[in-house]
């Protein structure tokens, strides 16, 4: 029996209209890396620094396509703020911080503590301590060292982990934790 609302529309229809645009509108993850699938069809950073006082919150990917003029604004804030030099970040590192922050259901900012670091000044930082890599990944542009007050170093650590996507190091002492897209592997206490 067809159910008919004078315009020719039978329910049927319309009800397979209204799940057509439903199924239209809900997020897919057929393009998305699989450590990201749990990122939605938005990535977004949200990050503070401390030495500079800049803010940062940016939607930088949108249903598959990278926003070259955030990301852009994202290479500048992660820059190396001793000498003021920007490099490109490594897009799978910013992935997966935003994919651990989404994890981690939080919407506090991160607290960005190094991203780009010159070789200059990953020599002056290794030169105090023993922690910094001779051929850090940040000198690359593939790494960064974050801080959440509402979160401790080992939830932000199972978050970056649960991406199976890159390198994690835990720094209890000095409340910070390592991200990386080089070789998965995790390190620290």
């Amino acid at each position: 029996m067809a159910d008919t609302n004078g315009s020719g529309l039978t329910r049927r229809s319309l009800l397979g209209a209204f799940a057509a645009t439903a199924l239209a509108a809900a997020p897919t993850y057929s393009n998305a890396a699989g450590f990201l699938r749990g990122g939605g069809d938005i990535r977004r950073l949200r990050m503070y620094s401390g030495r500079t006082g800049e803010r940062i919150d940016m939607i930088y990917w949108i249903d598959g396509d990278y926003i070259k003029d955030a990301v852009k604004e994202i290479h500048y804030f992660m820059r190396d703020w001793r000498t003021d030099q920007i490099k490109s970040i490594d897009l799978r590192t910013l992935d997966i911080m935003a994919a651990s922050h989404n994890l981690l259901d939080v919407h506090e900012p991160y607290m960005l503590l190094s991203g780009y670091r010159s070789p200059q000044t990953n020599a002056m930082l290794r030169s105090r301590s023993r922690g910094v890599a001779k051929n850090s990944l940040h000198m690359k542009g593939q790494a960064a060292d974050l801080r959440l007050a509402s979160r401790s170093v080992n939830q932000m650590a199972q978050a970056a982990l649960a991406c199976h996507a890159g390198g994690v190091g835990r720094y209890s002492r000095s409340n910070f934790v390592h991200m990386d897209c080089g070789v998965v592997r995790s390190w620290g206490g």
